[in-house]
Formats: structure tokens, C-alpha cells, sequence
């Protein structure tokens, strides 16, 4: 069905002048800076980040996979929401670098939708998964017990898969209605890629149902699984209370740390754009909010959750001894 709406837009916009993008089919994205040394700065950071982004997901993916020792609920889904960060920012910054390298810093019709229908999608899948990785650990701290039983692996499959369809089935929601929206022309997108609230600000008619829809899918996918993951961590600090051991206090302190730090920088910044007015949007700030959650989360949170994890430590130094033993031979 979304590809019969793209396709129906694109043909109505070469009958109409592109009325529903541009006089040429095209977006034209605005950067932070028009000086160009800065541009040249922020492409070397970008293209470091985007390259450490693709190597630390892989490796946590491909470690999940190899290290038996990994195979538990807890990676299941930290190997899904790497694969998630590898989508996030493969959808937005290789278009961003080469924006960044050229004076014509535009993104196609087609390409912008698509853009926006991954990012979107990619988003609302996160925001649940996270919920999903509080309920896991919520069971192991409070039923350690029972932790193989109730997290068993057709539950974890079903969750991850639920997480998915969510934000996917939110993400045609929002770009069908977005698709609808006459542009007039308007083609100046005040960000580094192709999101909701800015195609919203360049529409020439009435906005309030995409506002609404967008306010609706917000409160649905933002607070809903934020409340949830903080009422799971609220049994879990009760838990780890009642643990007379220092040594596991601690333990179970560090397994849920990184889960919250990573939490409090997703859901912080996609709250601070999405849970408001388009209109309402400061536009320096908001670049610097869609840059952070964009680029610089899907970076760090390799790195917040293998930081302190001997387990990951350990199941790299082993493929790493292991490809070396195998280059020796």
C-alpha cells in the first residue's frame, strides 16, 4: 500500500510541477554552517562517527552470534538494537556526507520520503525495544530463578518481532499523511535529513490532522514505553535493595546502568522533537537535538553497553585470537 502511495505522489508531482516537493523533484537540506572549513570539519567528524557506528554494532552483532556464551535474551536484543543503529544512521549520513562535500546540498523527492519512512520506522522500533530490553531485565534481577523460563526464546523472538511491526506500522501511518501534504514548492528543509516535523513546517495547507496523528503516535511511542521502563526499574531498585551482598548489588547495578543511560539520551532528545509543535521547533536547537539522537546515539551505544561487560570483552578477545591464529596458518 506504501508503495502504491509513492508511486501515485511521484506521478502527481511531475503532472503538477512537483507541487508536492519542488519545481525540480528535490529537496534542498540545510547544513549548520555555510562556511566551508566548517563543512570539511564536520565531514571528517561525521564519517568517523558513521565509521565507528558500522564497526562497533557489527561487532557486537557478530560476536553475539559466534560466542555461545552470548546466546542469551539480553543479547538477542542488543544484537537487534545494533541492527537498528546500523539502519538509523545508513539511512541519513552517507546522504549527509556527500551534501556536506558538495555545494548543492539536496536530497531527491523519492529519496527524502524513503528517508523518512526508515528513520521513522527505525525510531518507533527502538523506542519499544528499549521497553522490551527493561522487561528482560526486570526478570533477571527479580526472578533470577525463573529468568530461562520466562524469557525462553520463542517469548523473545515474538517481543523483537512485535517491536519491529510496531514501528513500521506507525512509520506507513505518519508517511502516508505526510505524502498528502501539498508543498507548494516549498523545498528548503531546515535539517541535516529528511524528518516529520520539518516536511510538516514547509506544507502550504492545513497540518492540524498530521500534527494530531504525529502528537498521537508520539504519546504512544514515547511516554508509553518510557513509563513502562521506569516502572520495571522501579522493581528493579526494589530488588536489588533487598540483595545483602555488596557484590551483587553491584552486579546487578552495572547490568541495568548502561540500559538506563541509554534510555535517558534516546527518549530525553526524540521527546524534546517530537512531543511538540512543529511550528514550535528552535531551529539551531532542533538541528543539534536530530544531530545528536541521529548520529551521535547510535555511536555511543555500542560503547555504553560493552564498556563495563566483561562478557563482550571476552567474547572479543576470543574472536580476535582466533582470527589471528587462523592468518598464522
Amino acid at each position: 500500500m506504501l508503495f502504491c502511495n509513492l508511486r501515485t505522489a511521484n506521478d502527481s508531482i511531475s503532472q503538477d510541477e512537483r507541487g508536492n516537493g519542488s519545481s525540480q523533484g528535490e529537496f534542498i537540506l540545510l547544513s549548520l554552517s555555510n562556511d566551508p572549513y566548517l563543512e570539511k570539519l564536520f565531514f571528517v567528524v561525521f564519517l568517523i562517527s558513521y565509521v565507528l557506528t558500522l564497526f562497533w554494532n557489527l561487532a557486537i552483532i557478530v560476536v553475539s552470534q559466534l560466542d555461545p556464551c552470548l546466546h542469551t535474551p539480553m543479547y538477542f536484543f542488543l544484537s537487534n538494537l545494533s541492527l537498528l543503529d546500523l539502519c538509523y544512521t545508513t539511512a541519513t549520513v552517507p546522504q549527509m556526507l556527500v551534501n556536506l562535500q558538495s555545494s548543492h546540498k539536496t536530497i531527491s523527492w523519492a529519496g527524502c520520503m524513503a528517508q523518512l519512512f526508515i528513520f521513522l520506522g527505525l525510531g518507533s522500533t527502538e523506542c519499544v525495544l528499549l521497553a522490551v530490553m527493561a522487561y528482560d531485565r526486570y526478570a533477571a534481577v527479580c526472578h533470577p530463578l525463573r529468568y530461562t523460563a520466562i524469557m525462553s526464546r520463542s517469548l523473545c523472538w515474538m517481543m523483537a518481532t512485535a517491536s519491529w511491526f510496531s514501528g513500521m506500522t506507525v512509520s506507513i501511518v505518519q508517511t502516508c499523511l505526510t505524502l498528502r501534504l501539498p508543498l507548494c514548492g516549498h523545498n528548503r528543509i531546515n535539517d541535516f535529513f529528511c524528518e516529520v516535523p520539518a516536511l510538516l513546517s514547509l506544507a502550504c495547507a492545513d497540518t492540524s490532522t498530521n500534527v494530531a496523528g504525529l502528537l498521537v503516535g508520539s504519546a504512544v511511542f514515547l511516554p508509553v514505553p518510557l513509563g513502562l521502563i521506569l516502572v520495571s526499574y522501579s522493581y528493579i531498585g526494589a530488588a536489588v535493595l533487598r540483595i545483602r551482598s555488596a557484590e551483587g548489588r553491584r552486579k546487578a547495578f552495572n547490568t541495568c546502568t548502561s540500559h538506563l543511560v541509554v534510555v535517558s539520551i534516546f527518549f530525553g532528545t526524540a521527546i524534546y522533537v517530537y512531543m511538540q509543535h512543529p511550528s514550535q521547533h528552535p531551529q539551531h536547537q532542533g538541528k543539534i537535538v536530530s544531530l545528536f539522537y541521529g548520529i551521535i546515539t547510535p555511536m555511543v551505544n555500542p560503547l555504553i553497553y560493552t564498556l563495563r561487560n566483561k562478557d563482550v570483552h571476552r567474547a572479543l578477545r576470543k574472536a580476535l585470537r582466533k582470527q589471528c591464529w587462523m592468518q598464522r596458518t
